[in-house]
């Protein structure tokens, strides 16, 4: 008679195990897919705690790889790139010696094959002690070694991000020399794994892009935050009296840019972000 609570307890343990199996089946299903809506209350209880590492000063990037998720990626202000391979129990140094600057400004991880990384340098936090960036980084190996990639006079780097599908196309906000106004900030792009790069969007001298966004459902659809900002030795510059909604066109078009342009409402000026809608179809495009 003793053997019924046992084989009772054995069916619900194997019952138990199941529904963890698929739990944990799905959990990683959604890492996987590229447009999951997870319900908040599963994460409300969460808290926000630090992870380390307690040396390379405050970190402006941060990376993480969709189908590995103890792996994540973390870029310094003047400590370079580290990495954790045990969810931020311990963190390694992987860019020492290799990147000529200690100031990270962003990190990308390509979804398609997370052996390939882009590093902006250049924190877009323009403190007055600020370190110059000195352009864009690649690596192949998941970090292990690194290589110059281009782009090393666009001044601080805020935002990179990589196609979805195809890790040779990879964007770039650029802000600028965050010391002078110049031509070179804007939004870069590269269809060649980082050989050559098109400036895709200008707006002005003292206009840069902060931040972009891909859409994953249509990566031709990208969006891109503008800012206006200068580093003074006795102030910081930040924003501008008009920001406006930008559409790259296609050449092909010959549409005129100012049809799709639109006044966004008046904000602070401290504020000074702006975005930008770019809708890129494959061909070559031009910014006004």
């Amino acid at each position: 008679m003793r053997k019924l609570p046992v084989v009772a307890f054995a069916l619900v343990a194997a019952v138990a195990l199941h529904q963890r199996d698929i739990r944990v089946s799905t959990r990683l299903h959604a890492q996987a897919g590229t447009n999951t809506v997870v319900n908040p209350n599963s994460y409300q209880d969460l808290r926000w705690r630090s992870i380390g590492p307690h040396r390379g000063g405050r970190s402006t990037a941060a990376a993480g790889v969709r189908t590995q998720p103890n792996v994540f990626y973390m870029g310094a202000t003047g400590g370079g790139i580290w990495k954790t391979e045990n969810f931020g129990i311990t963190w390694t140094p992987i860019s020492d010696g290799q990147i000529e600057t200690g100031s990270i400004g962003a990190i990308d991880v390509s979804d398609s094959n997370p052996n390939v990384i882009y590093a902006g340098t250049g924190s877009e936090a323009i403190r007055s002690n600020v370190i110059l960036g000195r352009g864009v980084y690649k690596s192949t190996d998941a970090g292990k070694t690194w290589h110059f990639t281009g782009l090393r006079n666009v001044g601080q780097i805020g935002q990179l991000k990589i196609h979805p599908r195809n890790p040779d196309i990879v964007y770039v906000a650029a802000i600028g020399n965050p010391f002078a106004w110049g031509p070179e900030r804007g939004v870069y792009r590269t269809k060649d794994g980082g050989k050559t790069w098109d400036k895709v969007l200008f707006i002005n001298d003292q206009t840069g892009a902060v931040s972009l966004a891909i859409n994953w459902s249509n990566p031709n659809e990208v969006f891109a935050g503008a800012w206006r900002g200068q580093r003074r030795p006795w102030t910081i510059i930040s924003g501008g009296p008009r920001r406006r909604r930008r559409r790259l066109q296609d050449d092909r078009r010959r549409r005129p840019l100012d049809a799709c342009r639109q006044r966004l409402p008046r904000r602070s000026d401290r504020q000074g972000l702006g975005r930008r809608r770019a809708v890129e179809p494959e061909s070559r495009l031009r910014a006004g």
